[in-house]
């Protein structure tokens, strides 16, 4: 899924300030809350797409690029790359803003697997358009 670092691709889905009950050890962003803020973007595309429920079944290809620091804006893009009978795969694009106005840098990217799901969590059929 490797692209081009300097122009974020798809939509940005959203956008969120870091703030320092999430740094790690090493006092950077932890991977997790990155991650977790990754899914919450792509369950969005995702249930926009499926109209409706959608659980993610997996996590792809996920690379963290640069560390995420407390104050920058973290800026979550996401395109949908492929539609399957029940599934779909979002491409996402993790993106800050340094210190909340600073340069813009692609910190980590993946592919989040979705199956759209119906009231009793079975999966179901992703709506044609």
């Amino acid at each position: 899924m490797s692209r081009d670092e300097t122009t974020p691709h798809g939509e940005l889905t959203l956008r969120t300030l870091t703030m320092p009950a999430d740094v790690n050890g090493n006092g950077d962003i932890f991977g997790g809350w990155v991650l977790s803020q990754m899914d919450i973007a792509a369950g969005i595309t995702a249930g926009m797409r499926a109209q409706g429920r959608v659980t993610t079944v997996a996590v792809d290809a996920m690379k963290f690029i640069r560390p995420v620091k407390v104050g920058d804006v973290v800026c979550v893009y996401t395109d949908i790359a492929r539609i399957g009978r029940t599934s779909m795969a979002i491409n996402v694009e993790a993106w800050v803003l340094r210190d909340r106005i600073g340069t813009r840098e692609k910190v980590t990217e993946a592919v989040f697997t979705f199956v759209a799901i119906d009231a009793d969590g079975r999966p179901r059929p992703v709506p044609e358009r």
